[in-house]
C-alpha cells in the first residue's frame, strides 16, 4: 500500500479518514460540480477498494449502503484503503434522474475525455482520480424505474479472482455478465481492476432488505480480501451462478394482474400475469418461457405490447437457489415476509 495517496491533490496519510470534494466541471451559473468522495486509510497496509453508487442517478440504494458502511465499527479495523463514493452522478441525483442533463448515460461514457462531453469528463475524471488508484471496486446498482431486481452480483465469473470475490459477498444469485463497452466495469478491467456490480431494489425507492444485504455483502468482501478481520460464526449462503437468462415480455397492452413476484421458483408454461381491458375483460396470459427464478420484474400495472415485464435467470437446481434466497431474508429481516 502506497505510504503516499491522494485525491485531487488532497492526500491522506494512513490511520486518517478525509472527506474531499473531487471537482468536475462548473455549471453555467458558475457554480462548481463536484463528487462527494470519503477516504479511510487503514493504519495497516492492505488492498485499495471503491464502493461507488448512484453512477445511474435514480439508483439510490447505495447512497444508504454507503452511509451505513462508512459508520460501521468494523472499519476501525480496516486494513488498506477504502474509497467511498455515495454519489457519481450529481447531475442525475439533483434531478432524480438516471441520466446526465444531456441525457447521456454515464455508465456507457467510460474511459471518457479530458475535453469530451459532460459525461465524457465525467467518466475521464472518476476513472483517473478513483479507480485507477484501486485494486478492486464494488458498484451499487437498482433497477431502472418502476423495477426491481432481487439481490445479485454481476461480474466476470470467468476469472476466478473476480468469481471468489463475488461468492463472497453473500448473495444466493451471482449473474455471469459480460463487458459492456463503455461501462465502467469494461474501464476497470483494462486497468486491471477487479470489480462486482451489485444489482438490488428498485431506482427512487430505498429498500430495507436490499440495503442490509449490500452492506453485510461489501464487509463480507472486505473480509475476503484482507481488509477487515474475518467473523466467526456462520459462513456465507451458497451462492448460485446464472450463465444465461431473459425477460419474459408482454403480448398484449392492457392493465397487468401479476400473479407470479419476484424471487418466485417458476416453471416453463406457468401463467405469470394475466392481462385484461379497462372493462375487465381478459386479453392474454403472460407464460413462463424457462424453468427459473424471478430476478427483475416490472411493478407498474400498465403494459405496452413487448414491453419487458419478468427477468428468469436459469439454475439447474431452482428449488435449492429459492431456499437460499429465503434463508438470506430470514437473516436480514427475520419476522417479515419478502
Amino acid at each position: 500500500m502506497q505510504e503516499e495517496f491522494s485525491i485531487a491533490g488532497v492526500s491522506v496519510a494512513r490511520g486518517e479518514s478525509r472527506r474531499i470534494e473531487l471537482p468536475v466541471v462548473h455549471l453555467y451559473t458558475d457554480t462548481e460540480m463536484a463528487i462527494p468522495v470519503y477516504v479511510q486509510r487503514g493504519r495497516k497496509p492492505g488492498p485499495t477498494l471503491f464502493v461507488s453508487a448512484a453512477i445511474h442517478g435514480d439508483e439510490l440504494n447505495g447512497v444508504e449502503i454507503i452511509s451505513r458502511l462508512i459508520n460501521r465499527r468494523s472499519l476501525k479495523s480496516l486494513r488498506g484503503t477504502l474509497i467511498a463514493v455515495p454519489v457519481v452522478n450529481v447531475y442525475g441525483v439533483l434531478n432524480q434522474s438516471r441520466y446526465l442533463p444531456d441525457r447521456r448515460d454515464l455508465n456507457r461514457a467510460f474511459p471518457g475525455s479530458a475535453k469530451g462531453s459532460l459525461a465524457a469528463r465525467m467518466a475521464h475524471v472518476f476513472l483517473n482520480e478513483i479507480v485507477s488508484k484501486c485494486d478492486y471496486g464494488i458498484d451499487l446498482h437498482t433497477g431502472a424505474i418502476h423495477r426491481s431486481n432481487l439481490p445479485q452480483i454481476r461480474a466476470n465469473l470467468d476469472d476466478a479472482e473476480t468469481r471468489k470475490m463475488a461468492a463472497a459477498f453473500g448473495v444466493p444469485v451471482l449473474m455471469n455478465s459480460t463487458l459492456r463497452d463503455g461501462s465502467l466495469r469494461q474501464a476497470a478491467a483494462d486497468l486491471g481492476v477487479r470489480i462486482l456490480l451489485y444489482e438490488a431494489g428498485e431506482a427512487l425507492r430505498f429498500d430495507e432488505f436490499c440495503i442490509r444485504a449490500g452492506v453485510k455483502g461489501v464487509q463480507n468482501v472486505m473480509r475476503h480480501l484482507g481488509m477487515l478481520p474475518p467473523k466467526g460464526g456462520r459462513g456465507n449462503i451458497e451462492p448460485f451462478i446464472a450463465r444465461q437468462s431473459g425477460w419474459v415480455r408482454a403480448g398484449s397492452s392492457g392493465i397487468v394482474n401479476h400473479k407470479r413476484q419476484l424471487g418466485d421458483h417458476v416453471r416453463k408454461g406457468e401463467v405469470l400475469a394475466n392481462i385484461s381491458d379497462l372493462y375487465g375483460n381478459h386479453l392474454d396470459s403472460v407464460l413462463c418461457n424457462a424453468d427459473g427464478i424471478i430476478v427483475g420484474k416490472q411493478n407498474i400495472p400498465l403494459i405496452q405490447e413487448g414491453e419487458a415485464m419478468y427477468h428468469i435467470a436459469f439454475f439447474h437446481e431452482p428449488h435449492e437457489v429459492l431456499e437460499n434466497i429465503e434463508l438470506l431474508q430470514d437473516s436480514l429481516l427475520p419476522g417479515e415476509t419478502f
